[in-house]
């Protein structure tokens, strides 16, 4: 069975150290402990002094002082992992941990999943190719050499990379060596581990080069292990569930996250609020029970995707200062048909082909696989869909050689909704508004990401009423903008209004309206 040695980097809270080794080695566990050294000496003492008796604890030979971004955190992991080898010769695998970290499953399912799956899991996408790096700094963290803090030795860290550069004293990366990244939040093997000990002893080229890298805890442990593991035996994973938000903070959990934590297919989680104690208590209870079931859904990235935009939501009424001049023109017509259900505005626009001469087109801006014709390269990809918006609906009025053209967009896409009503052309828009049964709701979550087939159903019926309303609040986003030329279709009008409105819309008879609209089926799920 597995046995999982803890490697534990941590700097403050003793108590919640102690309480944390004493979970996790209560279940035949065991834990290597680096305190850093320019920690308060007594909190380090009061560690000692309250596992000195618990058999699965040791503690780091050598203590040193830890910085963020600095090769000291790598040389910290390293003198904790040697003294997990040394101490546990039982143990199976070796997890990376914070003192911010808990386990969100039990341990008899965490030994389980560690026994079927003979596997390394750690992040290790390659540097160059890979966008782990999403800005800032990449080539010139492995080319330079940094041997200062940047947060604490600011104007010595830049200044030296300053001189570095102008003077052009750049270095190689070991030929043998592809330089990999990803998360510092690691499992590996105990055979994996000692291939790693080995070659820190016997690649001192590798270790002098990584030494003076810049955060390398991000690259050091990824790209020794790619280069000495074989690939099908390595998960591009972590198994500690972490999110960040758009400005690259961790998101902290707290009490109420309890069932989101479970319900993750990661066997811990980071990072738990000091607050929250009652979070902690049940899960130090989860982490001892047996029999323990848990229904994976995973929706918990996604989810807080989507919660977290409610409340940020930005509009764009300006038109950007390189379109001022970038008009659709003043005798074109664009109809925008707006609808949260995708099938229904197809198959209206589907009618509106049949019944008129109008060009159609459906979702461009919401289905990469949308038909478009070849416009050089502008429709390719949805990126470039949106960042030229005006130029590639102008190319479709040209191409369909038209004054009028009928398009589909989703009612989240206010940004385009403003644009192309404030544009000198005229604008139409149709919203059809639809009524969402408990069943559609259910299977929208689940084609964005906001549930599972596994997402238990109390998790599902929580979420309902947040989806629900979020659709009740782009209907009123539109209203709020007032557009000059806005109608209504509605799923529980008569077929007449709505051949009314669809007349108005297309500027067609009533008679030719009425038969674009009567199809028994156009609002069917």
């Amino acid at each position: 069975m597995a046995k999982i040695a803890f490697i534990l980097l941590c700097h403050k809270d003793p108590d919640a150290i102690i309480r944390q080794a004493q979970s996790l080695t209560a279940a035949g566990d065991y834990m290597a402990i680096h305190f850093d050294a320019s920690a308060r000496p007594e909190h380090y003492a009061q560690i000692r002094k309250a596992l000195r008796d618990n058999p699965n604890v040791t503690f780091a030979k050598k203590r040193i002082k830890c910085g963020w971004g600095e090769w000291s955190l790598v040389a910290a992991t390293l003198h904790a992992v040697e003294a997990a080898v040394d101490a546990f010769p039982r143990a199976t695998h070796f997890y990376m941990l914070s003192g911010d970290c808990m386990a969100i499953k039990s341990a008899e399912y965490a030994h389980d999943f560690l026994d079927r799956h003979d596997k390394d899991y750690i992040e290790s996408f390659d540097y160059f190719q890979s966008d782990w790096i999403k800005t800032g700094w990449k080539e010139e963290r492995l080319i330079y050499r940094h041997w200062f803090n940047e947060r604490t030795q600011k104007r010595r860290f830049y200044g030296m990379f300053e001189l570095q550069k102008r003077l052009g004293l750049t270095r190689e990366i070991p030929a043998d060596i592809d330089v990999m990244i990803g998360s510092q939040w690691w499992c590996l093997r105990r055979r994996t581990i000692e291939w790693i000990i080995d070659f820190t002893k016997r690649r001192r080229d590798v270790m002098r080069f990584f030494s003076t890298t810049w955060i390398p805890d991000e690259t050091f442990f990824q790209t020794l292990v790619r280069h000495l593991v074989p690939e099908g035996e390595i998960e591009c994973r972590t198994l500690t569930f972490l999110m960040f938000t758009e400005y690259g903070m961790p998101v902290v959990f707290y009490n109420d996250h309890y069932d989101l934590l479970l319900s993750q297919d990661f066997l811990f989680a980071r990072k738990i609020s000091p607050e929250a104690q009652e979070l902690k208590r049940r899960l130090g209870v989860l982490f001892s029970t047996e029999g323990a079931k848990f229904q994976i859904s995973n929706e918990g990235r996604s989810l807080f995707k989507f919660l977290s935009g409610k409340g940020r939501i930005g509009r764009r009424f300006a038109p950007r200062f390189w379109e001022k001049e970038s008009s659709l023109g003043r005798e074109r017509e664009l109809l925008i048909v707006v609808c949260k259900k995708w099938h229904v505005a197809k198959r209206l626009v589907d009618r509106i082909r049949q019944m008129t001469n109008i060009p159609c087109v459906e979702y461009l801006f919401n289905e990469e696989s949308c038909h478009l014709p070849d416009l050089g390269g502008i429709q390719s990809t949805m990126g470039k869909r949106h960042r030229h918006r005006r130029a590639l609906m102008r190319m479709l009025f040209d191409y369909y050689d038209t004054d009028r053209l009928v398009v589909c967009m989703d009612p989240a896409n206010l940004d385009l909704l403003e644009d192309f009503g404030r544009d000198r052309s005229t604008t139409r828009f149709l919203e059809i508004e639809c009524q969402f049964s408990d069943d559609y709701l259910i299977g929208h979550a689940m084609r964005v990401g906001l549930a599972g087939d596994r997402t238990p159903r109390e998790t599902i019926e929580r979420l309902l009423p947040t989806v629900r309303n979020d659709m009740t609040h782009e209907s009123d986003r539109m209203r709020d903008a007032e557009f000059e030329h806005h109608n209504h279709m509605r799923e529980i009008d008569p077929t007449e209004v709505n051949a009314r409105a669809v007349a108005e819309f297309l500027t067609v008879p009533t008679s030719t309206a009425h038969d674009i609209v009567k199809l028994d089926h156009l609002f069917a799920d």
